[in-house]
């Protein structure tokens, strides 16, 4: 893959270059709040079961990870009134250029997820870590609202591992199995649209899906008509019931 490398490094570089005037700003703003650092390190299993850390813009309080959440509701309280503007417009996953640079993250591929979380993965889970994770994929457009979906919920976590992790992690495992350059490329230009237009960004997902042979239930679940249910993650028949 090392094609796949060599547009990452390149891409990532001009990202980062073309976005940085917003991106300074926003991360002075988040200074100016509480004169704390404008970053937060997120650690998360990458490749191989690797450990790195990935530098997101803060959109919470300080130390809101110390709750012991690892699921973030929209209505979560520790999300500050600026955050609210960041995570809207995702420029906390926009300073993730600079893992993609380094060679932590691809612009394409399953997203990393915290190491609690990969503790649960089944055998078949394990497979999404045999490649680099990415700031976008199929499920990273599908599960857009993710906030939304948990927002309202008891436990956010769990609510998350029984309604969003099963086919999370079903469309990380289908990417891996037919990544391509071209789909990179699809995927890429479905993430910008599913900024300015979700449903034709999620039909046309939805229908790439189809002519990759994706069976009918994820192209059903992708396009997000119907209310999701909790539902076992692959590899498994049972629900998780606990986190």
């Amino acid at each position: 893959m090392i094609i796949k490398r060599a547009s990452d490094l390149l891409l990532s570089l001009f990202g980062l270059v073309v976005a940085s005037p917003i991106l300074i700003t926003f991360l002075l703003l988040v200074w100016l709040q509480d004169f704390h650092s404008p970053f937060y390190i997120a650690h998360r299993v990458g490749r191989g079961g690797k450990l790195f850390r990935m530098v997101k813009m803060r959109s919470m309080v300080r130390n809101a990870d110390k709750s012991g959440v690892d699921s973030t509701k929209a209505d979560d309280s520790r999300i500050t009134m600026l955050g609210r503007v960041i995570r809207k417009c995702k420029l906390d996953e926009l300073t993730q250029l600079w893992n993609v640079f380094w060679g932590q993250m691809s612009l394409v591929g399953p997203r990393p997820q915290v190491e609690r979380d990969v503790d649960l993965y089944t055998e078949e889970e394990m497979r999404l870590l045999s490649v680099r994770p990415g700031i976008t994929d199929f499920a990273s457009i599908v599960f857009a609202d993710e906030g939304e979906i948990l927002s309202g919920t008891v436990d956010p976590d769990l609510a998350y591992q029984q309604l969003i992790r099963p086919w999370k992690s079903r469309l990380g495992l289908f990417y891996i199995d037919n990544r391509t350059s071209l789909v990179d490329i699809q995927l890429l230009l479905l993430t910008i649209a599913n900024s300015f237009d979700r449903r034709f960004s999620l039909d046309r997902l939805s229908k790439l899906l189809g002519k990759l042979g994706a069976d009918s239930k994820l192209q059903l679940v992708s396009q997000r008509h119907e209310e999701l249910l909790p539902s076992p993650p692959p590899g498994s028949s049972f629900v998780v019931e606990s986190r």
